[in-house]
């Protein structure tokens, strides 16, 4: 591999974060979330959402290296 993962994971983050942020925006303006409770709750699930799946390429990358280190 060229680079490395924390590099190759940060990259695709790059081009994937706009379009969650455009998938969010579409949902928030469609008029689904009538109620501030409605607001509240989506932005409590997809943001910690959002941080849960970038931190967990950190978790799976430091795993992979305890898993090759094993090895040898």
């Amino acid at each position: 591999m060229k680079y490395s993962f924390k590099r190759l994971w940060n990259t695709a983050f790059l081009f994937v974060g706009p379009a969650w942020y455009v998938l969010v925006w579409m949902i928030w303006s469609s008029g689904q979330l009538q109620t501030i409770g409605d607001k509240i709750t989506f932005l409590g699930v997809v943001i910690p959402g959002f941080l849960i799946i970038y931190s967990s390429g950190f978790l799976i990358e430091g795993w992979h290296e305890k898993k090759k280190k094993g090895r040898t």
